[in-house]
């Protein structure tokens, strides 16, 4: 059995706290209304998984989907805006 104790310091040398960075957190933050919007569409379709959707259960998740979809266009928006700062809009 090899020994792997020369080779702790390497897998040992940066410890993680657990605790993201002010950029991840920064990129939640950005993302943050995707999140939301997609945990109400998800909410939305489990609440029909064991029975049939009636209207206001098709009404519900239509409109979650739209809403899901305004945030990832204007996440994407907001993103490209800042990849290409100056550009034609």
């Amino acid at each position: 059995m090899k020994s792997i104790a020369a080779l702790q310091a390497v897998v040992t040398a940066t410890p993680f706290d657990g605790e993201p960075s002010n950029a991840e957190l920064d990129a939640i933050e950005t993302e943050m209304a995707l999140i939301l919007a997609d945990v109400d569409l998800l909410d939305a379709q489990i609440m029909t998984i064991d029975r049939t959707p009636t209207e206001l259960d098709q009404q519900r998740i239509r409109r979650a989907r739209r809403r899901m979809l305004v945030a990832r266009r204007d996440l994407a928006n907001r993103t490209a805006a800042v990849a290409a700062p100056g550009g034609a809009a």
